[in-house]
């Protein structure tokens, strides 16, 4: 399992996809899910930038994992969310249930993300929620990834605000230097 992590406009599902693309991974990305599964009242709400309870997302994880191979590798975008959701993750990691690859921290400076997400105009990017989501980036982000390092979990910390060809290698030498270490 490769994580990918960061402030969304940070680049997250563009190399996810390129990842998979590439290696034949398997690419989950929550959003993507949930715009698809989440309706009614819920998906209102998810629009206005509110986010699952850990209970939700997590059953909704539970799901997808049943559905796919987890012992080949996939590419998980946009979970964990909280120190919970987080804990979930390395326990099943411990359990044995898929192999952790790598934590990759994608960042990227708020006009960077700014401009991103204003380009790809959907209609969950306003001003305020781009503000709000770089807020619980800031508050609930960033303490995932100190929570993973106070763990022992090595985070690899790249430049997202790069282009995305120099992101795509940085990503792909981590993953391949990491691969061939469990050979």
């Amino acid at each position: 399992m490769i994580i990918l992590m960061g402030v969304a406009g940070s680049g997250k599902s563009m190399q996810g996809r390129l990842q998979a693309d590439e290696h034949g991974y398997a690419w989950i990305s929550t959003g993507e899910i949930l715009r698809v599964l989440i309706t009614g009242k819920r998906r209102q709400e998810m629009l206005q930038g509110k986010l699952l309870s850990d209970e939700e997302m997590v059953r909704v994880l539970d799901t997808v994992f049943e559905v796919i191979d987890t012992k080949q590798e996939f590419i998980l975008d946009g979970f964990p969310r909280t120190v919970v959701q987080a804990d979930w993750l390395l326990e099943n990691v411990d359990k044995g249930r898929f192999p952790l690859t790598a934590v990759i921290h994608l960042s990227a400076s708020k006009d960077v993300v700014r401009e991103r997400l204003k380009r790809r105009g959907r209609q969950d990017d306003t001003e305020d929620a781009i503000a709000k989501r770089f807020d619980e980036y800031e508050a609930v982000t960033v303490p995932i990834i100190n929570h993973f390092r106070q763990l022992g979990v090595h985070i690899y910390d790249i430049d997202g605000g790069n282009d995305p060809a120099t992101v795509h290698r940085e990503i792909t030498r981590i993953i391949d230097n990491n691969n061939q270490s469990d050979e």
